[in-house]
């Protein structure tokens, strides 16, 4: 992939998870009225919220890779692997465009966490 398309891609990446962020920041599943008075609604709703900043924590995840792949473009590192620094795959960033790993060293990377 040439790096003028991976930087389209990656700002489009960026641009929609901004909007999700905004979104989900801004959701307010009890619609501003406090916890409700039912213990079980209060349980769903302490339930949602748990989902949505599990969702948030991945956007904004999700969000930092992105931002780490176009500073990779400005430094003229983007498709070298952080860790080894050989080639990534053109199809893994086809793919993946914010990948920051060859296949191998992300499969280290898993493991170890």
């Amino acid at each position: 992939m040439d790096i003028s398309t991976a930087r389209k891609r990656l700002e489009e990446m960026r641009d929609e998870l901004d909007r999700s962020i905004s979104y989900l920041q801004g959701s307010d599943p009890l619609g501003g009225a406090g916890y409700p008075k039912d213990s079980a609604d209060a349980g769903a709703s302490l339930s949602e919220n748990d989902r949505t900043e599990a969702i948030l924590l991945s956007a904004r995840s999700q969000r930092d890779g992105v931002l780490a792949a176009l500073a990779r473009i400005e430094h003229s590192t983007y498709g070298k692997c952080v860790d080894c620094a050989h080639e990534i795959p053109a199809g893994r960033l086809e793919a993946r465009p914010d990948a920051a790993r060859c296949v191998g060293c992300q499969g280290k990377q898993s493991r170890r966490r």
